[in-house]
């Protein structure tokens, strides 16, 4: 099938109509670009060009028609055709004689995986972000020339198919529009596996001595990852390109795509980004199989003028997540030991969460659209009503590893198996299909228990089995106090800076974000030293009486102490020899 599609792909260029692309840079100072692009024999004598309004691996809605100015429309020969407005993000043009040339001038200032970035040190382009594209001629192949800025001895990194050192093409608008592009200045790193090229393209003021102490880490995740699945994709034109932006002037993030990954951050490698970006590396390059190729049936095809949704992402993303930090502690990036530490954070925030009880793994991944980088100006209530589908699905990813490994089986050969059943094959699936693969692998009566009792549901897996049959503990205090505030200090008392959530004693109490807290039990307080004192002196059970001021009128309420919620989770010194065992296999300690 693979052999066919390429097959297909190649016999376009020589039977559809290219469509040709040009960027350039003249005023990079000022982050604008200049672009052009040519449709040629179009049949429809009325057509419409439009800016998209999502991007592959994004799922909200991104406006980015709002960048664009200087819009023109010549024929094909030079004559200035007229373009209409139907909605904000396209222009209708009519009366061509068969030829449209449009040319735009695009303001671009935030390098991240979703937006695009123009200056004198780089530009930036996720392609969505950049350019347009003529309805319902997205099948055409797509030629593009960049105009780099040799004065900046600039080159091109990209994932699309190379023609020269400025031209590139690609096969149809999806391919081109999940291939993002880095334009600058930037070092190069390349090793071979299995005959595939995997590269690295670092923009930075780092040394090429910190390069290289990087790419060792970044050549033994991508080792690591390659074990769990038993091969390396087959990656388009036999190569695999890491684009990475480390400057002060770019903006955190990371972005899969199919044969390459963005990588933004405001730490170089000297200045922390050398333990602070690695995580991000490792995460989106387990991409290239689960969710690049490994792909939810309900993402197919992307659509770029809607937000996209999918239920998938507990497994797409979280399970992703899961691998980020187990594949550091593999190759000993991190120890084991700061790899348990690190289960903490996201399994407080998951299982403390009230959020389960109104929505499953399926329902918060279905909220992506209004979470993942999207905005909006009205406060959200999602400390109560939302789980990171990141987060859930990566302790959801814990507990079924685990619960493989009790049973000899392990994550690693599931996502084999998932990878050899859809992802190699390049078929979509859907969540059915993940549940009967499970049956296949660790039989139907555990795939039928996990998927109704954690997907289909949001029951808590017995984790305290589980993690002390890997060598670990798990604990809460009981005698810890606590009120579930988080306050900020003012001039006039202790502000609470977050909405409280369901179920602490906080919220039973009546408190909310806003409230000024001016003493308790008749006790001013107005630091918050003075606050976390007073919470150590508490008791479980006791009740004391919170004087706060809302909308400028006082009030008193009172607050019963509850113990800490907080859960531990640390290696168990004492384990015996077969869960020390099972650890040492999960992790793959030395």
């Amino acid at each position: 099938m693979r052999l066919l599609l390429i097959a297909l792909l190649l016999s376009s260029f020589c039977i559809a109509q290219t469509n040709e692309y040009s960027i350039s840079f003249e005023n990079a100072v000022h982050h604008e670009a200049s672009i052009a692009i040519t449709f040629p024999e179009l049949k429809q004598k009325t057509v419409t060009v439009r800016m998209s309004r999502s991007s592959p691996g994004r799922y909200a809605i991104h406006e980015f028609a709002k960048n664009v100015f200087d819009f023109k429309a010549t024929n094909s020969k030079g004559e200035v055709l007229e373009a209409t407005r139907p909605d904000p993000y396209s222009w209708e043009i009519k009366n061509h004689d068969g030829e449209i040339n449009v040319s735009y001038t695009l303001f671009a200032n935030r390098a991240d995986g979703t937006y695009s970035q123009i200056d004198e040190s780089h530009a930036h382009l996720n392609m969505p972000a950049t350019f347009m594209f003529m309805e319902g001629e997205e099948h055409r192949p797509i030629k593009i020339d960049f105009n780099v800025r040799r004065d900046l001895n600039w080159k091109v990194a990209s994932q699309l198919k190379k023609v020269s050192q400025t031209t590139f093409t690609a096969p149809d608008l999806q391919y081109f529009f999940d291939s993002p592009t880095e334009v600058s200045d930037y070092q190069l790193r390349e090793f071979m596996v299995d005959g595939q090229n995997i590269r690295f393209a670092l923009h930075s003021d780092d040394s090429a001595q910190d390069f290289d102490t990087y790419w060792k880490k970044v050549k033994a995740i991508v080792l690591a990852q390659k074990e769990v699945f038993g091969e390396l994709p087959a990656y388009d034109f036999g190569e695999y390109t890491f684009l990475a932006c480390y400057a002060p002037h770019v903006s955190g993030d990371g972005m899969e795509h199919r044969n390459s990954t963005i990588l933004t951050d405001r730490e170089s490698l000297a200045a922390g980004g050398m333990e602070g970006n690695i995580g991000t590396v490792s995460h989106e390059f387990f991409h290239s199989w689960n969710v690049e190729r490994i792909r939810p049936a309900d993402l197919e095809p992307f659509d770029f003028t809607a937000a996209n949704m999918s239920g998938s992402l507990w497994f797409a993303e979280g399970f992703t997540s899961y691998y980020t930090n187990l594949i550091l502690a593999r190759t000993g990036v991190i120890t084991s030991e700061d790899y348990v530490k690190g289960l903490n954070r996201t399994f407080n925030y998951v299982w403390n969460s009230p959020a389960r009880d109104y929505f499953n793994p399926i329902e918060m991944s279905y909220q992506a659209p209004f979470v993942d980088a999207a905005t909006s100006v009205d406060p959200v209530n999602r400390n109560n009503t939302f789980i990171s589908y990141y987060s859930y699905g990566s302790v959801l990813g814990l507990a079924l590893d685990l619960s493989l490994r009790q049973q000899g089986l392990n994550l690693d050969d599931y996502f084999k198996a998932v990878w050899n059943q859809f992802g190699k094959k390049e078929v979509s699936y859907s969540i059915q299909d993940l549940e009967n693969v499970l049956s296949g692998y660790a039989g139907d009566a555990f795939a039928k228990a996990f998927f109704s009792q954690y997907i289909y549901d949001s029951q808590m897996p017995d984790y305290q089995n589980l993690l002390s049959n890997a060598g670990l503990t798990i604990t809460q205090d009981k005698n810890k106090p606590y009120l579930g505030l988080r306050v900020n200090a003012s001039e006039s008392g202790l502000r609470i800076a977050s909405p409280t959530s369901k179920g602490s004693p906080a919220y039973a109490a009546k408190l909310n974000k806003g409230d000024l807290i001016t003493a308790v039990d008749g006790a001013a307080i107005t630091t918050v030293d003075a606050y976390n004192a007073l919470v150590k002196k508490l008791t479980v059970g006791q009740t004391i009486a919170v004087s706060y001021k809302r909308f400028d009128s006082d009030a008193t309420t009172n607050l019963t102490v509850s113990a800490d919620p907080t859960y531990t989770i640390t290696t168990d010194e004492k384990a015996d020899k077969k869960a020390r065992k099972l650890k040492k296999y999960w992790l793959q300690e030395k």
